[in-house]
């Protein structure tokens, strides 16, 4: 089976099970996302969930947030964990829309990626739910999937973003990006998996995957994957 042949059947699968996914990052506007999406690197989307309320009842606009002191905002998203570089990145994103896109998000790859604390994965998520762009934001979940199905190498999230968009047409990126996620919290996890039981592992599996035990999975896994997963937004 190519690559291409078996894009299309994980289409399939991925459509039965997800058919209409939705961002689990609770927000309101562009604005709300994109801050929520800055406080789920290395932190779960539950806990975000858990944590933005209270920051946007205090600030849910660039004008509210840069009201708010970094100690400020910091207190209220320490939960988030990386909280110091988090809350300073979010005084001095809302500074600069207010400055440079008159307190509005903007639609454009380059400007989001300039903002503090926004890079390429963020900057997807922004473009392809805020507005409707098509992305192939790849997540921790996407990048250990692409390799375990065998639609990458898993060398780099550059190289697998790249694969997945030359095998997915275009008007599908946005679905195929959280249909992924969801598929791989709730099926197919990084430790304890059950391939042959597994909806797409157990034809697509790149390689022959043993099920594990969390403790085993732990002691098995090479230290560079332990490093590699570490560097990747949840």
């Amino acid at each position: 089976m190519t690559r291409a042949e078996k894009a299309k059947r994980i289409g399939e699968v991925l459509d039965a099970l997800y058919p209409m996914p939705a961002i689990p990052l609770a927000h309101e506007d562009p604005y709300t996302l994109l801050i929520a999406v800055l406080l789920s690197a290395q932190c779960t989307d539950l806990r975000v969930n858990q944590v933005t309320p209270l920051l946007f009842s205090r600030a849910r606009t660039p004008q509210a947030m840069v009201k708010l002191t970094v100690p400020e905002i910091r207190a209220i998203i320490r939960p988030c964990g990386l909280s110091p570089a988090k809350s300073k990145n979010i005084h001095a994103l809302s500074k600069l829309l207010l400055e440079r896109h008159g307190g509005r998000v903007p639609r454009d790859f380059e400007a989001l990626e300039a903002l503090p604390g926004v890079g390429h994965k963020t900057a997807s998520v922004v473009m392809a739910q805020a507005f409707g762009v098509p992305a192939f934001p790849v997540d921790t979940h996407i990048h250990r999937l692409a390799e375990r199905f065998g639609l990458s190498s898993g060398r780099n999230v550059v190289e697998t973003e790249r694969d997945l968009k030359a095998l997915f047409p275009e008007n599908e990126w946005i679905r195929r990006h959280l249909q992924i996620i969801y598929f791989g919290r709730e099926r197919c996890p990084a430790r304890a998996h059950d391939p042959a039981g597994c909806p797409i592992c157990s034809w697509a599996a790149a390689k022959r995957i043993r099920s594990r035990s969390p403790r085993a999975g732990a002691a098995a896994r090479p230290a560079r994957s332990r490093r590699r997963d570490r560097s990747l937004p949840r």
